[in-house]
């Protein structure tokens, strides 16, 4: 494995169980939004890009033939596998892969969601290439991540606040970022859903992620001394819950 790889998968192997449980990423309206648009386009064979804790894998197993949960990480990977048997869920497969080296065929797939996870790929380009080429042709996408805000004031901030909290952090892409990118992949964009995410337990959201104290302190920091602007558009409270920005962009391979 790459090593950059293998960075990102040592900061996550002892997480696997914080993910499963983490309420952030069990529900929410783009969970909502995969599950009505599966229902619409009934595809058979879905891959789960960068499965995590396997939430999206499964909302959407009883809708369609079979579902291919893909993580780096090995602890995810059996955390998923024990979610499915518990829930019954007999057509979740796992694959052990990097979104960018997928070890699937040309077209293997005619659905693909990538939800949380494209800010943690070292090279989000190859991975977006990667799974267009796993997708069959007019296959429905769909990417959900924490985007960044196009001005550089609250993009800086942000990205500083992130690494802070997890040093497998690579970037939270602003839209503008992500629309051309996908038109690089070969993706035509659809529609793109942006929403507002509310962090109301600071000390979750870094406890999820095993933030050391020091890091902690300085994210506070950070936070208190923040310009107006850095703390309106992140509606930063006194205890440091904040609120950040996603986008659900649906796309089709063409």
């Amino acid at each position: 494995m790459d090593p950059n790889a293998r960075f990102v998968v040592e900061q996550y192997a002892p997480r696997a169980n914080d993910y499963v449980t983490s309420a952030v990423h069990a529900g929410g309206a783009d969970l909502d939004q995969v599950e009505a648009l599966l229902r619409e386009h009934r595809p058979q064979r879905l891959l789960d890009l960068g499965c995590g804790g396997g939430h999206v894998s499964y909302r959407v197993a009883p809708l369609v033939a079979a579902v291919t949960a893909c993580d780096p990480t090995p602890s995810m990977l059996d955390a998923v596998q024990a979610g499915a048997r518990e829930r019954g869920l007999a057509n979740i497969a796992v694959q052990h892969a990097v979104a960018e080296r997928l070890p699937f065929a040309d077209g293997a797939f005619d659905a693909l969601v990538a939800r949380f996870t494209t800010h943690h790929w070292q090279d989000r380009d190859a991975g977006l290439r990667e799974a267009r080429r796993v997708l069959a042709s007019d296959g429905l996408a769909l990417f959900i991540d924490v985007v960044s805000p196009e001005p550089a004031l609250l993009d800086s901030w942000l990205q500083t606040l992130e690494l802070l909290r997890d040093v497998s952090h690579v970037r939270n892409y602003r839209v503008s970022e992500w629309t051309a990118a996908l038109a690089r992949a070969g993706f035509a964009i659809h529609s793109l859903t942006p929403r507002r995410l509310p962090l109301p337990d600071f000390g979750e959201w870094t406890a999820r992620t095993r933030t050391p104290a020091a890091q902690v302190t300085a994210i506070r920091q950070l936070q208190q001394i923040a310009p107006a602007a850095v703390r309106e558009h992140f509606a930063i409270a006194a205890d440091g819950a904040f609120t950040l920005d996603t986008v659900t962009l649906v796309a089709h391979a063409v």
